[in-house]
């Protein structure tokens, strides 16, 4: 090598070298950090998903012919598309001794409504829900008599 300066020189030129190295490292290390993170806050987040309208349905069912109310039948409430199919599985009520069903949080849009009850004919109409409160009555009649080949 030679002199103790040109020792030191040469020191110094490695250690400034070592010194660049270090600093592009860590500024490399502080990069892939920072894409990491932002990465990762990124991935658990969804995109925001418009706030769907929703309605509460008040249901009454009585008896056509006098009026009363009709306890324990069963209402179903199937949310349907635009060709008449149900979306997914029915909302299952039962009606109070007043005749009175509830169902809130149904979404805008076409339902269909289905009411069973011992004694009764089956109901069933398609509505258009488009309102915040809804109220429906619905009346049952006693069934008609069946025809048969056999009387």
């Amino acid at each position: 090598m030679g002199s103790p300066t040109q020792c030191v020189s040469y020191l110094r030129q490695i250690g400034c070298k070592i010194t660049a190295a270090m600093n592009i490292q860590r500024l490399a290390l502080v990069c892939f950090l920072s894409v990491l993170f932002s990465a990762a806050s990124f991935a658990g987040k969804k995109p925001p998903v418009p706030e769907q309208k929703t309605a509460s349905l008040n249901m009454t069912v009585i008896r056509s012919a006098s009026g009363k109310p009709v306890k324990n039948a069963e209402v179903v409430i199937h949310l349907i598309d635009n060709h008449g199919k149900p979306k997914q599985e029915g909302l299952e009520l039962k009606t109070h001794d007043d005749g009175k069903a509830e169902a809130t949080g149904i979404p805008y849009g076409k339902v269909r409504i289905q009411v069973i009850a011992p004694g009764f004919r089956t109901y069933g109409e398609d509505f258009s829900i488009d309102q915040p409160n809804l109220e429906f009555t619905i009346k049952l009649q006693k069934p008609t008599e069946q025809l048969s080949i056999y009387k």
